[in-house]
């Protein structure tokens, strides 16, 4: 009869080999797994996080790249501005002397552009980030007129009116005129009528004033407010207001 150590000895001989070879394999397999598990992690919460950016940029504050100079020295090319997409969301409206980003489309650019959905669908992810220059559809400029205002180029000084009332532009590029082309509007209710900074550079109702919409833009193609400069770093914090719009009459009886 088997002695207990002979029992033993024999349960010893019969387990299946655990060397130091099958446990380096067991321990690389584990290590694969938790490595595989970490980086299913980082996948999902990179995914989390790129889509939290995306809808948080579609929503509520975009990211924009300025594509030119039209709106210097406002703003630069280069410059990364906030836009912020609730300012009018709630019963509030464009204001004359605000800085906003609008779809030019039907207005600054003819409508039935075709594109690339997938090409068009990438290059707005990335845009809308601030990481490439926006649409050639979306435009930045400030607004001098809104419905029902009469705007006029220009008095005997070279001054832009609204309602009657002389603008001193304080935020004109250096040197440039208000306007170099004369023009006398009355803005369509429901629209607003455009104009860049570096009026010399810039294209805007001026230059679409014989087009259908007449260099109109509707205010439900309006983007969002340019609120902040969100780079270079020395230029963070809030956009510049200015005092020019101050005073400025309400428009007299509504025209088309």
């Amino acid at each position: 009869m088997d002695t207990e150590a002979e029992l033993q000895e024999r349960d010893r001989s019969s387990a299946p080999d655990t060397g130091p070879e099958e446990r380096s394999r067991s321990s690389r397999l584990r290590h694969r797994v938790a490595a595989s598990l970490s980086g299913r992690r980082l996948f999902a919460l990179g995914a989390a996080c790129a889509v939290f950016v995306l809808l948080f940029s579609a929503f509520v504050v975009q990211p924009f790249l300025i594509p030119s100079g039209s709106m210097e020295s406002t703003l630069r090319v280069g410059d990364r501005v906030l836009v912020n997409k609730l300012a009018y969301r709630f019963g509030s409206v464009p204001r004359r002397g605000d800085v906003v980003v609008f779809d030019g489309t039907g207005s600054f650019v003819s409508e039935g552009a075709e594109e690339n959905p997938v090409t068009a669908l990438l290059h707005g992810a990335v845009a809308s980030l601030g990481l490439a220059e926006p649409a050639e559809t979306d435009f930045v400029k400030r607004v001098v007129g809104v419905g029902g205002d009469r705007v006029v180029c220009c008095d005997e000084r070279g001054r832009i009116e609204v309602n009657g009332r002389p603008l001193d532009e304080d935020y004109l590029y250096p040197g440039d005129a208000a306007s170099r082309a004369p023009f006398d509007i009355v803005v369509p209710d429901g629209t607003l009528w455009m104009m860049g900074d570096h009026r010399s550079r810039s294209r805007d109702s001026r230059d679409h004033l014989g087009e259908p919409g007449g260099g109109m833009v509707p205010v439900d193609r309006v983007i969002g407010r340019v609120d902040w400069f969100g780079w270079p770093f020395g230029r963070i914090g809030p956009l510049p207001g200015t005092p020019a719009f101050d005073g400025i009459p309400a428009p007299g009886p509504a025209h088309g």
